[in-house]
């Protein structure tokens, strides 16, 4: 599976960007999947997870609350809505496909990447 992560920008403090991950085949509808963020001199941390049929999300502390993850099997897509951004939130977001059809927070859980997309929120 191929993954395209998109809708990265600047934003100010405060504002919001949906973020959206494309697969390339439907192998990805019988997977969870997930978004991590990785920032300038740290390393990759999980943000959300949701299981193949969208039945079991999770999210990280930091972001509950102003994030939602969502899903849409029929178009091979996931999409991460960030809302009331904060300047720790810039980063580098990345998708990942699971291996399992359930999605949990560690790395060595996903088999398949995208390549990334920037968010920087300025202050």
């Amino acid at each position: 599976v191929q993954l395209q992560a998109s809708g990265g920008g600047l934003v100010q403090a405060g504002g919001s960007l949906r973020l959206s991950c494309a697969a390339s085949d439907t192998t990805f509808s019988r997977y969870g999947m997930g978004w991590f963020r990785q920032a300038p001199g740290k390393e990759r941390e999980f943000v959300s997870s949701i299981s193949w049929n969208g039945g079991s999300i999770y999210s990280a502390d930091s972001v509950k609350g102003r994030f939602t993850t969502s899903r849409d099997n029929a178009k091979n897509t996931g999409d991460l809505q960030t809302n009331s951004l904060k300047p720790e939130d810039t980063a580098v977001y990345y998708c990942a496909v699971a291996r399992n059809w359930f999605a949990g927070s560690y790395l060595h859980e996903y088999t398949y990447w995208g390549q990334g997309t920037l968010v920087t929120v300025s202050s």
